[in-house]
């Protein structure tokens, strides 16, 4: 089971991404009645995304040392940088970002970044799925 655990905390962190960005929030803006209570609910889901990807991305460090030995694992060596990157990411977003687009401070400059980043972290979260389930 704990050869396994790596995957599944990689699969439900870009899976969450990937469900929670490009599936809910479009969704929320879709078919909710004014933006800003789109706006808001996606916020809170961005929020407990953020929290996910922190606890998933701690998990996946935790996993990547080895039982016995101060070394890292084969998969872990080459996943750390991806894990490392897009728990930053997520706190950058989070606590960098969303707080300016909350404020409504140039909403457009703060939104297209935050996006971008977001992407860079599915992106980053990918990378580590795929090392992990390369074993």
């Amino acid at each position: 089971m704990r050869e396994r655990l790596p995957v599944l905390l990689a699969a439900l962190w870009w899976g969450s991404l990937g469900t929670i960005g490009f599936v809910a929030v479009p969704l929320l803006f879709m078919h909710l009645p004014s933006p800003a209570l789109a706006g808001n609910t996606a916020a809170r889901l961005f929020e407990a995304q953020a929290i996910i990807s922190i606890a998933c991305g701690l998990g996946l460090l935790v996993l990547s040392k080895d039982k016995h030995a101060e070394t890292q694992t084969a998969w872990g060596r080459s996943a750390t940088v991806f894990i490392l990157g897009g728990m930053l990411l997520a706190l950058l977003v989070q606590f960098g970002v969303a707080p300016r687009i909350v404020a409504r401070q140039n909403l457009r400059l703060w939104h297209g970044l935050g996006s971008v980043m977001y992407a860079l972290q599915w992106l980053c979260a990918l990378a580590v799925l795929w090392r992990t389930a390369r074993r």
